[in-house]
């Protein structure tokens, strides 16, 4: 055998082939015919890979009916079949930058050698996780829609097209092409899919999966009234047949096809270097969960139409084109079990238990179900499969079950059944009030649970911002059991407590050594050295930080004090209008409302919570203790934003995203948190996002960060004219 001749592949290796063909193909058909995927979309791309990987290693083997040879799925039977005019091809995944700087090596090689000293440009586009649709257009007017199938057939669905929005029955402008095909991806928003959902669950019915699955599912409905009724949107993503239309750059097509009405992504840019790729490809990974739809990676093509057509295609994929995908972020997993935790206002949440997974870049074991009613909903069972997804830093969540898995396995799946007391402290559950789906431990007091997370949340960052404080040292604090229990009964302790005070709370810690039997467990000291000689290091910073939280500004006070629906905007708002505890504590519920920022249901809480005799007491404490009840008001800072609402969205260099709020609010504005008609200003820095595409369409003004300086120092006045949108200003 020469270095260059493959090993004969073995009979076991065969035997996988077929297996992978046969896999790959039901995977197939589940994802593109009945919108019912049974394996997250980087399992699959893994099953995928290995056999590509196997017949790149042995092409003797290579079967003509193999997935990798064809393009996506087939046509399904519920729809007419229709022919593309020109085929529409699959792209090469690459999962690395040392992959896609391999083809982008390659792809420049190749062109060098078919057109000497040619410079590309590169196109780059955030890769939508929708469905893929072609439209014809003939003379300016949609004849037909079609899904993309195989690639040569799809299947019509052009009833159900016509009643989404963003797509125009007719082309606006003149100069139209006898005849175009127009490729695009129906996605359905994530604003609009996360309130979609909201509304089934509210009539019992299952959450849909994810965005992707909603819009294929949504465009394949035989009632095309049903389609209606679904949040559908558009972008286009390329071009196939057309007659008559002299464009020769993707960019420049893209440019055309919006002057003539169709949608075209904010998120493309031109682009000359590898450097400049990478550039972007970082920049949608961190700003992905900011758009306006789900992306799973990025699409890297050759502008130049006549550099496509020298580098040609495979029996695949374009030679031109490649998609770079980011790191999964939805897997399937085994659900273990399905538990309670009781948070800080009592709120009592199931979660699910999961079998270890790696999703978004870290591994996963536990995830959200929301309440009961998402549980019943989702219609999962404790030792399903399921689909979790995690987006961006926020918890994991469980989609959904993998229906088919249950097959054969259904004597060992059960229903989850929601505790009636509390696991903590053995209280009845009840719900918050009539008609409230979400069931609380009504022991607010001295519920363990409840006492352990105030105390940790009076520690985060958004509240007094005690770093040694942290999760287990709030456990350690409350903790009621014997044989040493914590030293507080409830949150107002928190400020008179002493180092000797914790001399002797113990936690119970997993036992280590050579002699440490499997399981065991041992009492250890948590706040003072194990001889009892001096305290920790640890501790004597906690000691410091609460003598430097007292100084801590009114609204952060508002915060730690776990007011239900009280976060920092809202105590941002009320430590502005009122500017001490007393006034707020003194104000009734109607004054309260009027504050711009709270509200009727916020007021209600507010004066609820200082109804109640030890959350007064815990104040007194606090004030006692030398905690700021009273902010300051700083006369030499001038109220130039007095009554305007101003949003912040984007990076800035010189504020940070708690700076340029306290800047606004300082200063008598709003620091809003979303764009509508009422805002005055949108400051817009570094990968904006949304909020500033929001704020042209309803022509609010746009300020960059030397713009949002001026306005702070001097006012609306000073920058209102150059903050104008350009059709104004005209």
């Amino acid at each position: 055998m020469t270095d260059t001749d493959q090993p004969t592949p073995s009979l076991a290796l065969r035997e996988e082939y077929e297996q992978l063909i046969d896999e790959v193909r039901r995977h197939r058909v589940a994802y593109y015919q009945d919108d019912s995927p049974l394996i997250s979309d980087a399992e699959f791309d893994e099953l995928f890979s290995r056999l590509e990987r196997i017949e790149a290693e042995h092409p003797e083997i290579v079967s003509t009916d193999s997935p990798t040879q064809e393009v996506g799925g087939e046509v399904s039977e519920a729809f007419s079949a229709v022919q593309h005019l020109q085929r529409m091809y699959s792209l090469e995944d690459l999962f690395s930058r040392e992959e896609l700087r391999a083809w982008y090596d390659r792809t420049c090689a190749s062109l060098e050698q078919l057109s000497p000293g040619a410079a590309p440009q590169w196109l780059a586009e955030v890769k939508i996780d929708g469905l893929a649709i072609s439209l014809l257009y003939r003379d300016g007017v949609l004849v037909r829609a079609a899904t993309r199938g195989d690639g040569t057939t799809g299947e019509d669905v052009t009833h159900n097209v016509l009643t989404i929005a963003d797509i125009p029955r007719r082309l606006s402008g003149t100069g139209h092409p006898a005849e175009m095909e127009v490729r695009g991806e129906i996605f359905m928003p994530g604003a609009d899919f996360e309130a979609y959902n909201e509304t089934l669950v509210a009539q019992g019915q299952a959450p849909l999966a994810n965005p992707r699955n909603a819009a294929a599912g949504s465009l394949r409905q035989k009632d095309p009234a049903k389609t209606a009724q679904r949040p559908l949107s558009m972008f286009v993503h390329g071009i196939g047949a057309r007659e008559g239309l002299e464009v020769g750059t993707q960019h420049g097509v893209y440019d055309q096809l919006a002057d003539w009405g169709l949608p075209v992504s904010p998120y493309t840019e031109l682009l000359s270097t590898f450097e400049e790729i990478d550039s972007y490809l970082d920049r949608y990974e961190s700003a992905r969960h900011g758009l306006v739809h789900e992306i799973d990676g990025a699409v890297i093509k050759v502008d130049d139409f006549a550099l496509q057509r020298l580098l040609g295609h495979t029996s695949r994929t374009p030679r031109w084109a490649a998609a770079y995908k980011y790191p999964p972020e939805e897997v399937t997993t085994r659900l273990r079990d399905i538990a309670v935790n009781v948070g800080r206002t009592g709120r009592v949440t199931p979660f699910a238990v999961l079998e270890p997974v790696r999703v978004a870049g870290s591994e996963v074991s536990l995830a959200t179900l929301h309440n009961q009613d998402v549980v019943k909903a989702k219609g999962v069972l404790i030792g399903d499969d399921v689909l979790v997804r995690k987006a961006g830093d926020v918890i994991p969540e469980v989609v959904g079950p993998v229906l088919p898995a249950r097959q054969g396995r259904e004597e060992q799946l059960h229903e989850f059944v929601f505790p009636a007391d509390c696991p903590s402290c053995g209280t009845g559950l009840r719900p918050a009030k009539e008609g409230d789906v979400d069931m609380r431990c009504p022991n607010a007091r001295s519920c363990p649970a409840q006492l352990s997370e105030r105390v940790f949340h009076v520690a985060s960052r958004g509240a007094l911002d005690i770093e040694a404080l942290g999760e287990e040292a709030a456990r350690a604090l409350t903790r009621p059991e014997e044989p040493v229990p914590g030293p507080m009964v409830d949150e107002g302790d928190l400020f008179e407590l002493t180092p000797e005070d914790l001399r002797e709370v113990r936690i119970r810690r997993q036992k280590r050594g050579r002699d440490a039997a499997a399981g065991e467990t041992e009492l250890v000291p948590y706040f003072w050295t194990k001889d009892g000689a001096k305290p920790t290091a640890t501790t004597l910073r906690l000691f410091e930080e609460l003598e430097k939280a007292k100084s801590q500004p009114l609204w952060r006070v508002l915060v730690a004090l776990s007011i239900r629906h009280v976060g920092p905007t809202a105590s941002r708002a009320l430590a502005a209008a009122y500017g001490s505890m007393d006034r707020i504590r003194q104000a009734d519920e109607q004054d309260l409302a009027g504050v711009d920022g709270v509200g009727p249901t916020i007021a209600a809480a507010v004066v609820e919570w200082f109804s109640v005799d030890w959350h007064l007491r815990v104040v007194e404490r606090w004030a006692a203790a030398g905690v700021r009840m009273v902010d300051e008001v700083d006369a030499e800072t001038p109220r130039t934003l007095e009554g305007l609402s101003v949003v912040v969205t984007g990076g800035l260099e010189g504020y940070s995203r708690d700076e340029s709020k306290e800047a606004i609010i300082s200063r008598g504005g709003r620091a809003a948190g979303s764009v509508s008609k009422k805002t005055d200003f949108v400051v817009a820095g570094a990968n904006a996002g949304s909020k500033l595409e929001k704020a042209e369409s309803l022509g609010v003004p746009v300020l960059d960060e030397d713009g949002f300086t001026t306005l702070l120092a001097q006012g609306p006045e000073a920058v209102r004219a150059a903050a104008q949108p350009e059709s104004e200003q005209a």
